[in-house]
């Protein structure tokens, strides 16, 4: 069955493929931190698909506040120097795509 959301979630992990490599380069910590933010996305939307009531909001919830994360991640890579906008891009778009799909399960 497809779930467009947690389609999207790997999507985000695919468009992050370049920025993780410059980001491990650059700073190994944060780099785990941007891993495991964007992989707590797909997994709490995998594990909220599973639940239901409000348990399944709470996943949800987790994922949408990681989406945040992860785009402040981004911004603070970009500030150190460690990435360009540029290179930031495709991520960007897949998270606003996310935290819409997110904020709409969720409210």
């Amino acid at each position: 069955m497809n779930f467009d959301c947690l389609d999207a979630s790997f999507q985000l992990i695919r468009d992050l493929h370049g920025p993780l490599a410059r980001v491990r380069r650059a700073d190994a910590r944060l780099h785990v931190q941007l891993q495991t933010a964007a992989s707590s996305i797909a997994l709490n939307i995998a594990e909220g698909r599973g639940r239901e009531g409000k348990d399944r909001l709470h996943h949800w919830r987790i994922a949408l506040g990681s989406t945040e994360e992860v785009g402040a991640i981004l911004s603070v890579a970009e500030a150190f120097g460690h990435l360009t906008p540029a290179e930031c891009v495709a991520a960007r778009d897949t998270l606003t795509r996310l935290r819409k799909m997110l904020w709409r399960m969720t409210h």
